[in-house]
Parts: structure tokens; sequence; C-alpha cells
């Protein structure tokens, strides 16, 4: 390679780069506040500690825990709640954590997969990822064996495994920007 190509590609490299990093400014600086995860904005009517739970009906919905349809996720409890309008509970059902945990918070739907392979190498669909810890993603997503196994506290995972049939219900309920309140 001459060195007038090489300048010219380096040339070239810059102006990708320079246009990637702009357009990158201007998504971020577009992005709607309901995409946005809101650390010290979270809504009022979300507790963040550990809030009471009903005793006689531990699916019960928690007190604490928003409005409006959103995905609510206990990482105490390890159990995820589908909440519709009028603050109606679609479906509740437990979950297996990965060895990472989301910070208690609201959270928006940020990108979706029909089918991927884990980070634990194990085949999974209907993935709704939602957050991100430390370079880990973090969502909900269904072993297509359907298997819910702990995760291995060695391998940074931050897939929330849930059954097939769960997971089909995630998948259909939890879209993009599709509310996710993390509690306690």
């Amino acid at each position: 390679m001459t060195s007038s190509s090489s300048g010219f590609v380096a040339a070239l490299t810059a102006a990708a780069v320079a246009t990637v990093g702009f357009l990158a400014y201007q998504a971020s600086a577009n992005v709607p506040p309901e995409l946005a995860r809101r650390d010290s904005a979270s809504p009022a009517d979300v507790s963040f500690t550990r809030a009471p739970r009903d005793r006689g009906n531990p699916a019960a919905l928690p007190s604490g825990s928003g409005s409006g349809e959103r995905v609510v996720y206990s990482v105490d409890d390890d159990r995820v709640w589908l909440v519709g309008s009028r603050n109606r509970v679609r479906r509740t059902f437990e979950v297996t954590p990965g060895s990472v945990d989301p910070a208690p918070g609201t959270y928006a739907v940020t990108s979706r997969s029909n089918s991927v392979t884990g980070t634990d190498g194990t085949p999974v669909e209907h993935v709704v990822r939602f957050a991100s810890v430390k370079g880990v993603a973090v969502g909900f997503s269904a072993a297509k064996d359907g298997a819910t196994p702990r995760a291995d506290v060695r391998v940074k995972t931050g897939g929330i495994r849930e059954s097939p049939r769960d997971g089909d219900a995630m998948w259909a309920f939890a879209t993009i920007g599709r509310k996710v309140v993390v509690i306690r």
C-alpha cells in the first residue's frame, strides 16, 4: 500500500469514527425519558427498600412497586409480576436469577432477541433486556430446553431464567420501552 493510500484510508476511518460519534451523541440526546433508566428521578410511588409482603399470599403484588403497566421483579423473592392497567396482575411466576443482580430502580426494556446463546452457553429464547451491570447485560429469558438451574457464581451472568411458558408471556408483554421496576 502506498503512503497516499494509507493516508486516504486513515482519513476515511477518522471521518467514519466522527460520524458514528456524532450519531451516537444525537441518539443519546434524543432518548425519550421513558426509555432512559431513572436513577435519581425514580417515581415517588416506587419503594426501593424491601416492601412488606402479604404472608398469606406470596404471589400478591408487593405494595410500593409503582403504578401503570409494568414488569415488577423482586431480586429477594425471585419472582416477577406482569402488571396491566388498573394495577391488575396479569401473571406472576418464579424465576431463577443469574449471578449478577440489577440494582433496585426503574428501568425500561431496551432490547429483545428471539433466540440467542446465553452468557452461560445455554440456547435461550425470548430475551428481554433492561439493564447492564458492569458490562453484563441483564434480562429475562427462557432456556430452550426449559431448564432453570442455579447460576454458577463464578461466571458473570445476567440472565433471569423463566419457564418457556412464562417466557412466552414476558415476550408478549415486555416490548421495547415497557417499564421494569426492580425491587428488593
